[in-house]
């Protein structure tokens, strides 16, 4: 039996009360009436172009915005919760587009992809058009436990499919992956809530070490990664669509900050941000609340334009304030 699954469904090791108030609920809809201008950039926000091109051979990160990158590890290429719809919603109706307005990568002229690696499945994370478009490019699909059935629906083999629970070691290809806790949750629609697992992920290949930490709410899960996996070269960190009165399953900034010290990280990328608007705070202040708490941390931490490659292990980094 497992100790995350109870009742035919999964469970968080501290459990993540969603249900909220009358008070609470009431607040929200007050909130999301009003309306914030600030939600959402006046423009569309500037993309750099990927750079395709690895001639140097570079172990590198590519964010996408949101929490979608690509890692180019040890001549491997990985993408991790490829969210590339223009928006993460079933009901498009309800607006939510990309804040970039373009899609950040070209699909139909990625180069092979050696595996996705997936969070959970929620649609700002796992999206069908990504997948769809995405399939037959790559070798492996490597997610938490359930999730390969959503996959199984849109066309994908068994065979290419890889299911994982927490603490779970996997060596794939000359990398070593570990799914790692979150605390979270899961489903997509009405009647299968938390019928899949949510996880974060520990990729390490010959000399680079990455932590990514899915979507979360703050808990003792980091400090126990850290102590098992750490150091990390680099941690991508959740930070954004935070509210205080669902802190227990998407962290505070100041919180992303502490957790990245907690699994004993070297440079941070925040990411879940700067793509979609999923709560009520303005559209830079998780970075802008990440970045001050880094700074009084004594953190270093990388901010880079949607499609600008990070080296890991460089002691140079992007670290501009293209939002302001």
């Amino acid at each position: 039996m497992n100790e995350n699954f109870e009742n035919r469904q999964f469970i968080n090791k501290t459990p993540a009360n969603q249900m909220m108030s009358l008070k609470h609920t009431g607040s929200i809809l007050r909130e999301y009436l009003k309306g914030n201008p600030n939600r959402r950039p006046a423009d569309p926000i500037s993309i750099d172009s990927p750079v395709q091109s690895n001639e140097g051979v570079v172990n590198r990160i590519t964010w996408y915005g949101h929490s979608a990158f690509m890692l180019e590890l040890d001549g491997k290429t990985i993408l991790v919760d490829p969210m590339f719809g223009k928006e993460p919603t079933p009901f498009p109706i309800f607006g939510n587009k990309r804040f970039s307005g373009d899609l950040p990568i070209d699909l139909e002229n990625l180069p092979p992809i050696d595996a996705v690696i997936l969070s959970h499945d929620h649609y700002d994370h796992l999206d069908y058009f990504s997948i769809k478009v995405l399939k037959d490019k790559v070798g492996q699909f490597i997610v938490p436990l359930g999730v390969g059935d959503h996959l199984i629906r849109w066309g994908i083999s068994k065979e290419k499919i890889q299911e994982h629970n927490w603490w779970d070691e996997v060596q794939y290809d000359g990398l070593h992956l570990v799914c790692t806790p979150a605390r979270h949750f899961s489903g997509r629609s009405l009647n299968d809530k938390n019928s899949t697992l949510w996880c974060s992920w520990v990729i390490q290949g010959k000399n680079d070490k990455i932590f990514f930490s899915g979507d979360s709410g703050y808990d003792t899960h980091f400090k126990e990664i850290g102590e098992k996996y750490g150091p990390f070269d680099l941690t991508l960190m959740e930070c954004g669509q935070y509210d205080e009165r669902w802190s227990t399953i998407h962290m505070l900034p100041e919180e992303t900050v502490q957790a990245h010290i907690d699994v004993k990280g070297k440079l941070m990328i925040p990411i879940h941000w700067a793509a979609f608007t999923l709560s009520l705070h303005d559209w830079t202040d998780p970075i802008e609340r990440v970045t001050n708490a880094a700074k009084e941390r004594s953190i270093q931490v990388s901010t880079p334009k949607i499609g600008e490659p990070v080296q890991v292990g460089a002691d140079v980094f992007p670290h501009q304030i293209w939002w302001k």
